[in-house]
């Protein structure tokens, strides 16, 4: 027993209210052990050495047996402070093998279901509080912009309201009943805020966003996130205005905790407070660095250790008043003891993991979630197949049989583990090329040793060839792979890389039927020959049960439904492709080239038809605070069930300032068995139809408003309305300095 236990000290108390725990332990610790708690240890290095010399309040990297060591040192110490533990539980346990890997971000969001977001999160809450993590490192509500970023896979798109309401689904599954949930896990909103307005692509550049450009569209994921309950928040890599993010006291202290009310715990990114000296160079030591971080309102110092002795530097030298300290430890250690591990430190449970972990419940939810994600970009009509009707396939591509790309950035053979760690087991991955092996055990299967296809060496190039020729049908899987995804893995291109475009252009050539399948972090450049393709199919990395999801599309088990969150370019030039564009650009196109996508964000087939007739707006003026309501005929003309994403989308035709063309404000997954038709009502809050002002007010201005009911975002297919906002027309008295 520890020192302060065996007195019983009042804050070993269960029954104490938790204020008077967090006193009675405050007032009992040295600046030393103060200061220890905000460190957050990268676990992969000594572990038991850094507790025995520092006390650190939080570790991550670190599970199962090494993670029992380090939970013991830390109860072994003289107060006895238990660890609270992170994990990288990006889409699903990512570093745990065996664990269940879901589609990643990107993948999950084009299901446009929350509830099902919510369930994947519950599930990895459950899979990670097995293993000893207390708190994933998910999700992410960067907003995409340029897609060369090559965290784009991450995101769920290029929405903000899209991007809250799927963030928010995942943080009420990941934190379950609440923080005293043994089978919950502390969810983190990140990268706050504006990480993802990069130049060029490149990560972590200077951002060049303005607050109120901040306040429009890269902050309200986040302000949903504290309105969700989310009890951890991580600064982003980039600056801003001269100021990176983890010394960036207004976005920080002003808007995060005193403007939005969040009471949780603010963690640096990897090394932030470090890069504030040795990157960023706006700190001459790590002593002045330290002063940054704890002025500017950061709680947890990730991955930075040498934060412990320049801290403390920083009180002795006057920088610093250990009061200050005191107000960061105070809010650790409140949630800690709100969490209960004083009482259940929440080891790792090794017979726990033998029961859930990768259990039938979950793989069959992991089944339905690729199953959502999957995008039917194109079909000219050869889908679904007739396995009966085909005797000989031939399954080329890089990403045919490549289940690390298939699973994606974070996990097991990702950039974020040594590959000492391993793979996820390959047995728990049914690739493309398994799934058709599998439903096609009559037929000549054939593929090729299409990896060296990254390259451009001739020979993988000619054998691919030979088989699609000698085959009735050519399945085409390509796309990206993991040296060419993630952090500080931007790309200058959108093109598909080595040979891949010449296997495209080759077999649309020869007039070959093939379908293209896409398994990749983001949108991708299709080359000419795509467009020849009889039906394309967007898979993003679609987790382990992906290719079989893929193969019960390909035959006409599942009719797809899933919709893309990102708009998909023609062309690398055409960045930032966006949908939500700011109004008042001269001319509609490039000179040389279309700013058309090629699908837009909201795009995505059925093997039925869907028919928007009719939308009527039940409130054709509307007051303060009322809802728009909003009706539209929805008719399955097809001889098959199907399930639609009607999306609604709004357009303030007046503003005090430049504004959108359109914003996504509803949507609703509607299915409609074959012939069936239905009235769907469609409710739009108020505050959907916001804008910031000139003052950084987010406001709802009166005036006249258009709204588009649909399938996509694409305006030509969708059925339009009008509405006013009620209150007094522009007047020029409102603008400072005018008057007539």
């Amino acid at each position: 027993m520890t020192e302060a236990s065996s007195e019983r000290a009042l804050y070993w108390d269960a029954a104490q209210p938790v204020l008077r725990r967090v006193d009675d332990l405050l007032s009992r610790m040295t600046l030393a052990e103060k200061v220890g708690q905000m460190l957050q240890h990268d676990g992969q290095q000594d572990p038991v050495k850094a507790v025995r010399e520092k006390q650190p309040g939080s570790m991550f990297h670190l599970l199962n047996e090494r993670l029992a060591e380090a939970m013991d040192a830390a109860a072994a110490t003289r107060l006895g402070i238990p660890l609270l533990v992170g994990e990288d539980g990006i889409h699903g346990h990512s570093f745990h093998p065996g664990a269940t890997i879901f589609p990643t971000q990107l993948a999950l969001a084009a299901s446009w279901n929350p509830e099902l977001l919510e369930q994947v999160a519950r599930v990895t809450a459950r899979e990670m509080a097995t293993t000893g993590a207390h708190w994933t490192f998910s999700p992410v509500l960067c907003l995409t912009r340029d897609q060369r970023w090559g965290r784009t896979g991450e995101t769920f798109g290029e929405d903000p309201f899209l991007i809250g309401e799927l963030g928010a689904a995942m943080i009420r599954g990941y934190q379950g009943k609440g923080l005293s949930d043994p089978d919950g896990v502390l969810a983190c909103a990140k990268h706050f805020a504006g990480y993802s307005e990069t130049q060029g692509g490149r990560d972590a550049s200077e951002a060049d966003i303005s607050r109120r450009k901040l306040r429009s569209f890269f902050l309200p994921p986040f302000e949903r996130a504290v309105k969700a309950g989310c009890m951890t928040f991580m600064t982003g890599y980039q600056s801003m205005d001269g100021l990176p993010s983890t010394a960036n006291h207004w976005l920080l202290r002003e808007v995060l905790k005193h403007e939005w009310g969040f009471e949780g715990i603010l963690v640096t990114d990897y090394a932030n407070v470090g890069r504030l000296v040795y990157e960023q160079r706006i700190a001459p030591t790590l002593v002045e660095a330290a002063v940054i971080a704890v002025r500017c309102g950061n709680d947890l110092i990730m991955a930075t250790d040498d934060f412990y002795d320049a801290a403390q530097l920083a009180v002795e030298r006057g920088l610093l008043l250990e009061a200050e300290i005191d107000e960061v430890v105070r809010r650790i250690l409140t949630l800690k003891f709100r969490m209960g591990l004083f009482e259940n430190p929440r080891r790792p449970d090794r017979e726990a993991q033998k029961r859930v972990v990768s259990c039938a419940e979950h793989r069959e939810l992991n089944l339905r979630a690729a199953r959502e994600s999957l995008v039917l970009l194109a079909n000219d009509g050869i889908l679904p197949l007739v396995a009966a009707e085909l005797n000989s396939v031939a399954v080329v591509g890089p990403n045919a049989d490549n289940a690390v790309a298939q699973l994606g950035d974070w996990a097991l053979g990702a950039s974020q583990y040594s590959a000492e760690y391993g793979k996820q087991p390959r047995e728990l991955t049914t690739t493309v090329l398994d799934a058709l092996r599998a439903r096609l055990p009559h037929a000549k299967v054939t593929h090729a040793g299409a990896g060296d296809l990254w390259s451009k060496k001739p020979a993988a190039l000619d054998e691919a060839l030979q088989l699609v020729a000698e085959a009735e049908l050519a399945v085409l899987v390509v796309g990206d792979d993991i040296p060419f995804i993630g952090e500080t893995r931007s790309t200058a291109t959108l093109e598909l890389l080595g040979n891949q475009n010449a296997l495209i252009d080759a077999v649309a050539a020869a007039g070959k039927p093939f379908i293209l399948v896409l398994i990749a972090s983001k949108p991708l450049v299709l080359p000419e020959g795509a467009s020849r393709a009889k039906a394309i199919i967007e898979c993003f990395n679609p987790g382990m049960e992906g290719g079989q999801a893929l193969g019960e599309v390909l035959f006409g088990d599942r009719n797809p439904s899933g919709k893309l969150t990102i708009s998909y370019p023609r062309h690398v030039g055409q960045q930032p492709i966006f949908y939500s564009q700011v109004r008042g650009q001269h001319g509609s196109r490039y000179a040389d080239y279309t700013q058309e996508p090629l699908f837009p964000f909201g795009h995505g087939l059925s093997y039925t038809t869907f028919r928007y007739e009719n939308l009527k707006v039940k409130t054709p003026l509307v007051h303060k605070g009322q809802a728009v309501e909003l009706e539209v005929e929805l008719s399955n003309l097809g001889e098959r069930a199907g399930t639609e994403i009607v999306q609604a989308y709004v357009a303030d035709l007046v503003t005090s300032v430049t504004w959108v063309n359109q914003s996504l404000v509803a949507f609703e997954r509607v299915t409609l068995a074959a012939g069936e038709k239905r009235c769907v009502r469609l409710l739009i809050p108020y505050e959907r139809l916001s804008l910031v002002n000139a003052y950084e007010q987010r406001i709802v201005e009166p005036g006249e408003f258009e709204v588009f009911v649909g399938g996509s975002s694409a305006r030509s297919a969708l059925q339009r309305a009008t509405f006013r906002v009620d209150g007094p027309a522009f007047s020029y008295e409102a603008i400072p300095g005018v008057s007539r």
